[in-house]
């Protein structure tokens, strides 16, 4: 078989959300929609010199023999869901992560450490969201890489050293408030605050040594409710230096009361998390709903 090593851009893009879709439509209907959905997405390879190498199940993955090709199309693709409304009434929501490095190519195939890594950054990636390597945006051309924003610090399974995650600003409006304030390569300063959740017996705490944890009713979850109204997978909390973050990717939503009793209500987004409060996962609270996951940030002294 032949095989050649390539620099490319790989990239990964797929639907969110989409268990949830099978759950609430059936088998037919969902089906009919994440088909429609990959279809808008690989639509957008041609104009950027992209190739899809293969669909599974709700992604695709292609590659782009520059890191500029990639990130046009990954902004494309969003532009095309969101305007597309491949989901008719339903929104749908994609995620992209994509990386920059050497590939063995093999039979339509490829295959090597890239492809693990730009898996791994599409992981960690929420709806409506590009995430990015320091390697694609150091490819970049300049006024493409001030539509990048830092966020995060990260490990590749198998691989010792970090690796750092950026978000491209695809949205028009983002894009304007990049010009005109934001700065690219923000590095926020790690924190020493922590978060302390607690559902019953259990406990989570995420800080910047364990950065996330799952909630939902699903055993694989870091917090499993007992709570009929939550997804199996239904919000993830995570911390990225010195903020917290919860971001929904459930069905009914997920509601967060303060200290303050300000109630926010979220569905297929994210906000940020301060102080002390609970987080009721797809009930409002209205109904005064009795599974409530107990959340409090605080702080911990440095070790000398």
């Amino acid at each position: 078989m032949d095989q050649k090593t390539e620099k490319l851009a790989i990239l990964f893009a797929d639907i969110s959300g989409s268990t949830a879709l099978y759950e609430t439509l059936g088998d037919s209907l969902a089906r009919q929609m994440v088909g429609r959905c990959i279809a808008v997405m690989a639509g957008e390879l041609a104009a950027h010199r992209g190739t899809l190498v293969k669909t599974i199940g709700d992604e695709i993955m292609c590659i782009f023999p520059s890191a500029e090709d990639a990130m046009r199309s990954a902004c494309s693709m969003q532009l095309a869901v969101e305007n597309g409304k491949p989901g008719g009434d339903r929104p749908m929501f994609i995620r992209i992560g994509f990386h920059y490095g050497d590939v063995i190519c093999e039979s339509g195939d490829v295959y090597g450490d890239a492809v693990n890594i730009a898996a791994r950054v599409t992981s960690v990636t929420r709806a409506r969201q590009i995430l990015a390597t320091e390697a694609v945006v150091n490819a970049l051309p300049h006024e493409l890489k001030d539509k990048t924003n830092y966020v995060r610090r990260d490990t590749v399974k198998g691989k010792q050293e970090h690796i750092d995650f950026f978000q491209v600003i695809w949205e028009p409006e983002d894009m304007e408030r990049t010009r005109i304030g934001i700065p690219a390569y923000r590095k926020p300063q790690e924190s020493n605050e922590e978060m302390i959740l607690r559902y019953h017996d259990q406990t989570l705490t995420i800080n910047e040594q364990h950065k996330s944890g799952m909630l939902g009713r699903g055993g694989v979850c870091d917090m499993v409710v007992h709570n009929d109204f939550a997804s199996r997978q239904h919000a993830r909390v995570e911390a990225r230096f010195g903020k917290f973050v919860i971001s929904d990717q459930s069905t009914n939503g997920t509601y967060i009361r303060f200290n303050d009793r300000h109630v926010t209500h979220i569905v297929n987004e994210e906000t940020m998390l301060r102080g002390s409060g609970s987080i009721s996962l797809g009930q409002t609270y209205s109904d005064n709903p009795t599974e409530l996951i107990e959340f409090s940030i605080v702080f911990t002294p440095v070790k000398a």
